[in-house]
């Protein structure tokens, strides 16, 4: 295997969307990602498992997709002989991740401060919704929460009495990309430091981090920003436009782009001077978008993006997911994967996005069945002979699954 973390071991302790994302970034990067689930398996097994349009042989979406490349094994943390196992396995490790409630792994003994104690190297991550402290830490938060109190909700829809969360959900997410930096960023110290030490993510800071510039703006005027739908404050035309047979964006963002924008779409009320700029084009967005629109549903979305292209305008068809998992480039990027259930069986999914040039092999192993994985994990890493592990299962500290 080719990948860039093929030699990092990382015990995945997380459940729902922003930990499970981080984790597979991790592991579709090369990371041994090892799944420490209770015996009865990680809640999010059981979400759209019985949900026969999204589900492969009883596993859901969630968890066929968020789980690949990844072992799974069980063990009962809260007892004591299942917490030896872990710290066991926290000896031979790289990273542990989680995103508990900002308290839980204090008191279940696996925040860094206790593993640390074991394994001076080892990196810890937490994704939770507001941190480890503050006044509001302990608060319960899921993606929701964060789009809301991070500001972006008040930004997103097309008027300011109706606020929108963004379509994808953008506040588990984007913690769990942070969680991937951060480690990574972590995983680099250490190759300096020899240390490791705790990486602290917390959902609403993220949300805060994505809204960059209009952030830097709000400070600057004093202004709150309103949602304006696909329009742009500063670039016109900037928005969604219909045709004759669906939508098309267009992004017109310099003055070239604008009067390439004239020669396509032939429109004689365009060519005002005023319209030259971009002040003479924001103080008239209204009329300029109306007529724009007018034009534009004389014609098919293929008739316009044709055109427009050719004059290398920034336009796009508005896709629905079918329209945009069968787009030619996704496909040629390899962004549509086969995901696969243990028996054999597949669906597809999303691929991996980062690239690599020299070591990008692309593996995508099947979401693990529960328990699959923990006799080998416990004989290959940790050395245990069969009459232990016989011994923890008949005690219900471990629990083997299938294996593949």
């Amino acid at each position: 295997m080719n990948k860039p973390l093929k030699d990092i071991r990382i015990l995945d302790l997380t459940h729902m969307l922003s930990g499970p994302y981080a984790t597979m970034i991790l592991a579709d990067l090369g990371a041994e990602v090892i799944k420490v689930e209770p015996l009865h398996g990680e809640g999010t097994r059981k979400l759209l498992a019985n949900d026969e349009k999204n589900s492969l042989d009883g596993m859901g979406a969630y968890f066929i997709t968020l789980n690949r490349n990844k072992q799974s094994v069980c063990i009962d943390l809260k007892s004591e002989k299942g917490l030896e196992i872990f710290y066991d396995l926290v000896k031979e490790s790289d990273v542990v991740v989680n995103n508990f409630g900002a308290d839980v792994p204090a008191r279940l003994g696996i925040d860094y401060d206790s593993l640390q104690k074991i394994n001076p190297a080892i990196i810890t991550c937490s994704v939770t919704g507001f941190g480890k402290d503050g006044p509001g830490y302990k608060r319960p938060a899921f993606d929701l929460v964060a789009q809301a109190i991070g500001g972006g909700m008040s930004i997103t829809g097309k008027n300011p009495d109706e606020k929108v969360r963004a379509g994808i959900p953008i506040g588990d997410l984007g913690g769990g990309m942070f969680a991937v930096m951060g480690i990574q960023a972590a995983l680099l110290e250490r190759a300096q430091s020899g240390k490791g030490q705790n990486v602290d993510i917390s959902m609403l800071d993220c949300q805060v981090s994505m809204l960059n510039y209009m952030a830097t703006m709000h400070f600057l005027s004093g202004e709150n920003p309103h949602p304006i739908g696909n329009s742009h404050f500063v670039h016109v035309p900037y928005d969604t436009f219909p045709t004759k047979d669906g939508e098309i964006v267009i992004a017109v963002i310099t003055d070239n782009f604008w009067q390439n924008l004239k020669e396509v779409v032939e429109c004689p009320e365009f060519d005002d001077v005023l319209f030259d700029g971009q002040p003479g084009r924001l103080a008239n967005i209204d009329f300029i978008n109306q007529t724009l629109s007018n034009k534009l549903s004389t014609q098919s979305s293929e008739y316009w993006l044709g055109r427009l292209e050719e004059k290398r305008i920034p336009c796009a068809p508005v896709n629905n997911l079918s329209q945009a998992l069968n787009d030619e480039q996704v496909l040629h990027r390899n962004m549509v994967v086969d995901l696969k259930h243990p028996d054999g069986k597949a669906t597809k999914g999303p691929g991996n996005p980062i690239k690599l040039s020299r070591s990008n092999d692309e593996i995508f192993t099947s979401a693990p069945l529960v328990g699959q994985d923990t006799n080998d994990v416990l004989v290959k890493v940790l050395g245990y002979d069969q009459s232990k592990i016989d011994e923890l299962e008949s005690d219900a500290v471990i629990k083997r699954g299938t294996s593949k």
